[in-house]
């Protein structure tokens, strides 16, 4: 017997109709690419976001077409994310740190017709575009004062959005039809697609806004540092309209400076990143005697949370919500928050809770297995690879027909872990970078944190390197804090009270700088072909 509700679609502009009905007047401040700060609201959003509709059905734009972004988080890109959706199309986030190569790919793979382009990356596009030849539009995201001459056809956003009034219904497609497409970074092999449905993207961001997870509510100032390009933006474009929060875009500017003085002048009270990103706000504010009095919440994902960044957050009044996810997640797959079963921690228990990922929210399940295929105990102890099932998790690439799931319908992270009795999840390693040595494992993620951990440290990576006795050891690899250095024997003293004797480095190296992702994670691949060798000979 069918229920009597009413049949309401899951469809992606619902968040932003409820943001400009009952939270029409909440602002958006943007720091443009142009240079000043911009200003707007809710209400002014979903009006332009249903002329953007409006102007890509006009411009030929049907229900499954791919639209390309490669945009900075402003307020336009926020438009242009629900124009794409509300008329039926799919937004297509382009990540423009990747390599030129592995964009054009991208582009071409994906098949998207139109581009929306920040001003920035102009030159970048004006290499590729002859390789691109799906795209037929360029859209810049400025007005006609600011657009350059370019070697392409391309149109002012603010000139083309003008030439539609807004009287326009949202194309009402599927809950479960394609809303949103973001590539892997490609490690390993052609980046992949994932493809996300008008449903899955609420479903994520209502679980993500639970208490227990970022916990938003219309009275916070949320910063989204963590890219619209990078997994979604976390879901925060859909869960800050659905709250009321306000949003500060922070546009092209993401070092600690710049930042620092978003956050001082909008009162910004929640913020999310990846850690490299608080990395220089942490040096910054260290440098300068700087506070940040109204951030009470930091998310810190996309590699692991240094407990020393924790502690330098909490001694300035800001609480860090570890979290972990993947880009076929959505992205969030766990934050650490503090159960009930673990009674009330703070100063070095609550730290050191932290350095786990933390436990999963409503709509995510997880498992450990070991290499036979048989599920590992809750025990914080076994380590296993994880596995995840959900609503916004992928069952499948774009454009590749194989299934991604195991025979009984889990997804495969490619991540090693363990999970305690509470159902604290802790990543331990990638299964590409877990040091097997003598037949025993050792945890990079581990010996990095206890290594960020000194304060003469500023980043940390430890790799395998082969060696003839045990097949792999640990090398670390370091990065001294701007005008400090340290020595061997000193970082070995510093990991010595906090390991086994075993897992101890064979060779600490001292560099400039590690080599890193588009998405901001230490790129091992890089490391381990440079140092692969270092310690052959004698064993």
């Amino acid at each position: 017997m069918p229920g009597l509700m009413q049949d309401w679609p899951l469809r992606i502009h619902r968040a932003i109709d409820h943001a400009a009905r009952h939270h029409g007047n909440r602002a958006i401040v943007s720091r443009s690419v142009e240079g000043p700060i911009h200003r707007t609201d809710y209400r002014q959003v979903r009006a332009r976001s249903l002329a953007l509709a409006q102007r890509l059905a006009r411009a030929g734009i049907r229900p499954g077409d791919r639209v390309a972004t490669l945009a900075w988080n402003s307020w336009r890109h926020l438009e242009a994310w629900y124009g794409i959706t509300g008329a039926g199309a799919v937004y297509h986030t382009v990540n423009p740190r990747l390599f030129p190569e592995q964009i054009t790919w991208i582009l071409n793979h994906a098949g998207s017709r139109l581009l929306f382009v920040d001003l920035t990356f102009l030159p970048l596009l004006a290499k590729l575009m002859p390789a691109l030849p799906a795209i037929e539009q360029v859209v810049v995201l400025t007005d006609a004062a600011h657009l350059p001459e370019t070697p392409f056809p391309a149109t002012a956003y603010e000139e083309w959005l003008a030439e539609a009034d807004g009287d326009f219904t949202w194309v009402p497609v599927e809950e479960n039809a394609a809303a949103g497409l973001c590539y892997t970074s490609g490690t390993t092999g052609e980046p992949k697609g994932v493809l996300y449905s008008h449903r899955s993207n609420l479903l994520h961001a209502l679980a993500n806004g639970a208490p227990d997870m970022f916990g938003l509510a219309s009275r916070d100032v949320v910063l989204p540092v963590v890219p619209l390009f990078h997994a979604n933006g976390w879901s925060l474009p859909f869960l800050a309209p659905m709250t009321g929060a306000s949003l500060v875009m922070p546009g092209p500017r993401l070092d600690g400076a710049s930042l620092t003085e978003l956050i001082q002048q909008e009162g910004v009270t929640f913020s999310a990143g990846v850690p490299t990103v608080w990395l220089g706000l942490l040096q910054h504010l260290e440098a300068t005697g700087a506070s940040l009095p109204s951030l009470g919440r930091v998310v810190i994902g996309g590699s692991a949370c240094p407990p020393a960044m924790t502690a330098a957050f909490a001694a300035r009044g800001s609480r860090v919500i570890h979290a972990w996810g993947m880009t076929e997640m959505s992205p969030l797959g766990t934050v650490c928050g503090i159960k009930a079963s673990l009674g009330v921690l703070d100063g070095p228990g609550a730290v050191a809770l932290q350095r786990k990922q933390g436990f999963a929210p409503f709509g995510v399940d997880m498992r450990i297995v070991g290499d036979d295929g048989a599920e590992k105990p809750w025990d914080g102890d076994s380590f296993g690879n994880l596995q995840v099932q959900g609503p916004a998790v992928t069952r499948g690439y774009f454009r590749l027909e194989r299934d991604a799931l195991t025979e009984d319908g889990w997804f495969e992270t490619g991540d090693v872990a363990t999970i305690d009795p509470h159902g604290y999840m802790e990543v331990t390693d990638r299964t590409k970078d877990v040091i097997k040595s003598g037949g025993e494992w050792i945890s990079s993620i581990t010996l990095e944190n206890l290594a960020v951990g000194h304060p003469d440290v500023a980043e940390a990576a430890v790799i395998a390197a082969r060696h003839p006795k045990w097949d792999e050891r640990p090398l670390l690899i370091l990065v001294p804090k701007p005008g400090r250095t340290i020595t061997r024997q000193a970082m070995l003293d510093h990991l010595a009270p906090h390991i086994a004797k075993w897992w101890m480095p064979d060779d600490v190296i001292l560099v400039d700088e590690l080599p890193h992702t588009a998405t901001g994670k230490i790129q091992k691949t890089v490391l381990r072909d440079r140092f692969a060798g270092h310690f052959d000979g004698p064993g």
